[in-house]
């Protein structure tokens, strides 16, 4: 369920570029499920996650291994022949094991399962942040893909401009520096397509690296940042939070501190040591058998201070799985003001800013023609068009962003499948 209206805006084939980009799209292009799988399948971060995994497995099945047992050979009377009168020498061969009281193995066992359990939640953590960063940073180059190719757009609509203007000023309608007004915007649009085109290579050299990549092996992205979703309820994305594997680790986190209080109160059950063995009476051929038994006396040492300590880190799990979830919910409410935000712009600018100005802008191109207009009148509602397209073109990746952010702490769609566009 992971990013569902994330892929359904993203993961289409429609891009808004250069003709000459579409073409380089064709031979060398990423889309976001593409992406998503890539860096599953290769990051790093995942990798240590499962080798984590693999040594709480590891420390689980030692934890359920019994004590070796221990094998002595004593020596009694050993001296020199007939430097002990009366004394013979006596050999014994022990056998000895040591059984453990109180269920402590099982005490162990627990504290390892639940490390076992944490682990696993960890690495599913790893997964959703990984598949969030991975779309931030798609969204992010998907992002400056789309505004080069509005400059782009801006340029065109400028240079279009200049044979008229150059008929007027051979008319004597116009001066020369109402060129040089023109070459100069179209100048500052195309020295903001290059801080764009250096913002694209950063953020495709950031995928790349989410995907193992010293260099990208893609030239685009391929996506539509164009939709326009409507937001689940915040209430319901709050619930949708204690689902997050960094919450659920606490319930694993929460076990193996509660076996860990309990071998701590163990620790103070003696354990036993039986012992067998075989005698053999040097001055005699006869031959004895040996049992002992022996245990520690709890008088000194009952490990309360362990208790104590034990008792405090279980009872401060509550808390900690408390902090991280404020923590969280403090982080999904500021994407998502950000992205109700976000909604707003671009549904004002749709509706109202980008139909005005593009109705300005070809009132005065008519009359421009005409000679009814300056050319500052005919720069200014150009310029006027392009903010309130680059306005909403950062409102959307402001709003994608915010959703990828959303979703990937709550392991969910931020957007219901019945409103994801309208």
């Amino acid at each position: 369920m992971f990013l569902r209206a994330v892929w359904t805006l993203c993961a289409t084939a429609v891009v808004c570029a250069s003709p000459v980009a579409a073409q380089t799209q064709r031979a060398s292009t990423l889309t976001l499920p593409q992406t998503l799988q890539r860096v599953v399948a290769v990051n790093p971060r995942l990798a240590a996650a499962d080798r984590t995994i693999a040594m709480s497995h590891g420390r689980r099945q030692q934890a359920g291994a019994l004590p070796n047992p221990s094998v002595g050979f004593d020596v009694d009377n050993f001296a020199p022949s007939g430097s002990v009168p009366g004394q013979a020498v006596e050999t014994t061969l022990l056998l000895s094991q040591l059984v453990e009281l109180g269920s402590k193995r099982d005490a162990r066992v627990a504290a390892a399962l639940g490390d076992y359990d944490a682990a696993r939640y960890e690495r599913e953590a790893t997964r959703l942040e990984l598949l969030s960063e991975a779309t931030v940073a798609f969204i992010g180059a998907l992002a400056a893909q789309r505004r080069i190719a509005l400059l782009d757009r801006h340029v065109a609509a400028l240079e279009r401009l200049v044979p008229l203007m150059q008929r007027r000023l051979e008319a004597g309608a116009s001066s020369p520096a109402e060129v040089t007004k023109i070459q100069g915007a179209i100048g500052f649009t195309r020295l903001e397509r290059e801080r764009s085109r250096v913002a694209q290579s950063l953020a495709q050299r950031e995928l790349g690296v989410l995907m193992g990549l010293d260099t990208p092996d893609f030239t685009a992205v391929s996506g539509n940042l164009g939709g326009m979703p409507r937001l689940a309820p915040f209430d319901a994305i709050v619930k949708a939070i204690a689902d997050n594997p960094q919450l659920m680790r606490w319930t694993a986190v929460r076990a193996r501190r509660d076996a860990d209080l309990l071998s701590a109160r163990l620790k103070a059950v003696p354990d036993v040591t039986a012992s067998v063995g075989w005698r053999r009476y040097g001055d005699t051929p006869e031959n004895a058998l040996r049992l002992g038994i022996s245990m520690p006396i709890p008088v000194l040492d009952q490990n309360r201070g362990g208790i104590r300590e034990a008792q405090e880190l279980a009872q401060r799990t509550e808390a900690e799985r408390e902090i991280n979830r404020l923590t969280l919910i403090v982080t999904v409410g500021k994407a998502y003001d950000t992205a109700a935000s976000a909604l707003q712009q671009i549904d004002l600018l749709r509706r109202t800013v980008l139909p005005a100005t593009r109705s300005t802008l070809s009132t005065i191109e008519t009359g421009y023609e005409q000679g009814r207009f300056t050319v500052l009148e005919i720069l200014d509602a150009y310029q006027r068009v392009a903010d309130a397209e680059l306005m909403e073109h950062d409102a959307l990746n402001m709003l994608h962003t915010s959703l990828a952010t959303i979703e990937g702490l709550t392991g969910s769609a931020a957007v219901p499948a019945q409103m994801r566009t309208r």
